[in-house]
């Protein structure tokens, strides 16, 4: 069951903690939304200005100062929602607002807080204050389906976790009449969604690469169901079968250059596989109107 809502009248809202994160679990999502004519705003919670630097070319930014790598980010960003065609996109408080955390890698392969965090960090912001700057947002755009991750954040960065409670505090708070009506009118998210990584994917995308002897492209993903960062089958909601922007959303990670080698590890899959690795995204549900019943839905606004 799809929505009875016109195109034209149906909006989504992704919230996210760095530029690169929209397009590596939402791309393909974004990309056949945005087609359709569905108005899509990102929210990028920081501009990444911890991240590690991958291309040579741009190794110079590491002494650029502070916000270097921040500004090349930014930039980046730009041409990934170019690709997606994607026209609204904000950081949560404007540029600089909040600043990326940083992580530490934890021993069984998630992320954590590192040592050291910054105090403007994103980590360290006071939750009520962050989520005051993502309220107006909610209540000028009004989407009617929000997705952020789950409460690990996907797996374990404090910024992604941290997202995720913004956008699910704000969530509550856009639709109280009387909290804060200086920042716009109340408005009711209709449905909240988690992004997730679907255990049988990454099952079988490793065992068709197993086959053909490239199991080292996805070297490091995780394999056991267990861990916090799959999400079983009777876990997952929503599947978007958005194969048809595969080529969108790879063009959006490529233009992350700084984070991301063009030529390696999974943006080299092979292309019938990358259409079933990149071209598939699923979400569990978190809140507000069910989604129908009757397996997983293929549309984030089903039945709404």
């Amino acid at each position: 069951m799809t929505s009875t809502t016109p195109a034209a009248d149906r909006r989504l809202m992704l919230v996210h903690a760095h530029p690169d994160d929209e397009a590596l679990m939402t791309g393909a999502t974004m990309a056949s939304y945005a087609a359709d004519g569905v108005a899509v705003t990102l929210v990028t919670c920081t501009l990444g200005e911890a991240g590690e630097i991958v291309s040579d070319d741009l190794a110079h930014l590491a002494d650029g100062g502070p916000d270097a790598l921040g500004r090349q980010r930014l930039g980046e960003l730009g041409e990934a929602m170019a690709a997606l065609g994607v026209t609204d996109f904000v950081r949560l408080g404007g540029d600089h607002r909040f600043r990326d955390s940083g992580m530490a890698w934890a021993p069984d392969g998630t992320a954590t807080v590192a040592d050291t965090t910054d105090e403007r960090s994103f980590h360290a912001a006071d939750l009520l204050e962050a989520a005051d700057e993502l309220v107006p947002l909610i209540r000028d755009r009004r989407p009617q389906v929000l997705i952020t991750y789950d409460q690990f954040g996907g797996y374990g960065h404090p910024d992604h976790v941290k997202a995720h409670r913004v956008a699910t505090y704000a969530t509550a708070l856009a639709a109280v009449p009387s909290y804060r009506p200086d920042l716009g009118a109340p408005w009711q998210v209709r449905r909240l969604l988690w992004t997730a990584m679907s255990s049988s994917q990454i099952a079988r995308g490793i065992a068709t690469l197993d086959a053909r002897g490239l199991a080292e492209v996805l070297d490091g993903m995780p394999t056991d169901p267990s861990s916090p960062m799959l999400s079983s089958d009777d876990e997952i909601a929503v599947e978007i079968d958005a194969r048809a922007q595969a080529g969108a959303k790879l063009a959006a990670l490529r233009a992350y250059r700084s984070q991301l080698r063009a030529d390696e590890g999974f943006l080299s899959l092979p292309e019938d596989i990358a259409l079933e690795f990149w071209g598939r995204e699923h979400y569990r549900f978190a809140g507000g109107e069910p989604l129908p019943a009757g397996g997983w839905a293929d549309d984030v606004f089903a039945g709404l």
